[in-house]
Formats: structure tokens, C-alpha cells, sequence
């Protein structure tokens, strides 16, 4: 348990910031599959569409410190497979 008032409020804190973080990475996830579900079709515009909404969403998780810079180009590059699949 803490002690100290700063660490008190740390702990709130770091609840805080845990929860936030997990329905991103979450909205995240559930995005991930819908590029992969629209992949799968033939739809090559529904494809991009899902794709762009994830690297949206990507983008916006780096900027909030939820995930590292890395991991969302990695993200968006798979995505550009998609997409590139999807147009042939």
C-alpha cells in the first residue's frame, strides 16, 4: 500500500491511465479484425476504408502513449498488404 500522498495519488493515476489504455487497445484489436474480415472480401473499397479508420486509430495510440511509434508503422504496414492484395 502506498504511503506517502504522492504515491496515493500515483496509484489513482496509474488506474486511470490502465483503463484508458485498455479500451484503446481493445478499439484496436476490433479494428485489426475488420481489416481482416474486409480483407477477405472482395470489396477493395470497404478494404480501404477499414484500413484507414485502423491506421487513424493507430496514429492517435501513439500520440497518446499507448503504444510505442514501432509497433503502429508495423501495424500500418500490414495494412498496406491488404490493401495491396485487395486491389488485385
Amino acid at each position: 500500500m502506498a504511503n506517502t500522498k504522492s504515491a496515493i495519488k500515483a496509484a489513482r493515476k496509474s488506474l486511470r491511465n490502465a483503463a484508458r489504455n485498455k479500451t484503446i487497445k481493445t478499439r484496436l484489436k476490433t479494428l485489426a479484425k475488420g481489416v481482416a474480415s474486409a480483407a477477405k472480401g472482395e470489396d477493395a473499397e470497404k478494404t480501404r476504408a477499414a484500413a484507414i479508420a485502423f491506421s487513424s486509430a493507430l496514429d492517435k495510440a501513439v500520440k497518446g502513449n499507448v503504444i510505442h511509434r514501432n509497433k503502429a508503422s508495423h501495424g500500418k504496414a500490414q495494412v498496406a498488404k491488404h490493401i495491396f492484395a485487395a486491389k488485385k
